[in-house]
């Protein structure tokens, strides 16, 4: 078996930076969206996801992929949703197996109130903190992390 390529001390810094970094912001998000407006983090994304895409419905496959959970993970969430009456899934007209998620216009409205005080999260705690430089940078790393992944898929 080969010896890993151990992390050198800036690398294991930064890669810490960012793991302690990323969960305290995700908790923050969390936080927030549930204590301002019942609204998990998980949830808020497929609010989101469902209100960029055309009719405001996705493919519950397609919305899993998107959303960054499991299938599973993503019909227990949108239960959740479903009973807050923000989203209604139903079958696909021309594929009876396949299943959309579709965004009400009550879940539109609380997506429009939430988005506003999450995007003054995401600007005191991460945008507005870092140089629009290294702000680029991240767009990019993370754009071929992303894309290494689905790779690796």
């Amino acid at each position: 078996m080969d010896e890993p390529r151990w992390l050198d001390t800036a690398q294991q810094r930064d890669w810490r930076a960012y793991v302690d970094g990323s969960i305290r912001l995700n908790e923050i998000m969390d936080r927030d969206l549930k204590s301002k407006h019942g609204l998990s983090l998980p949830e808020y994304e497929i609010l989101v996801r469902l209100s960029e895409a055309p009719e405001r419905r996705l493919r519950m496959a397609e919305l899993a992929e998107h959303a960054s959970q499991s299938r599973s993970r993503l019909s227990h969430t949108c239960s959740r949703l479903e009973a807050k009456g923000l989203v209604v899934r139903g079958s696909c007209p021309n594929d009876k197996r396949g299943v959309y998620a579709h965004l009400t216009d009550e879940g539109f409205a609380v997506l429009e109130r939430a988005a506003r005080d999450h995007v003054r999260t995401v600007r005191a705690f991460f945008v507005d903190v870092i140089d629009p430089d290294d702000l680029a940078a991240i767009g990019r790393a993370f754009t071929s992390v992303v894309k290494r992944i689905a790779e690796a898929g």
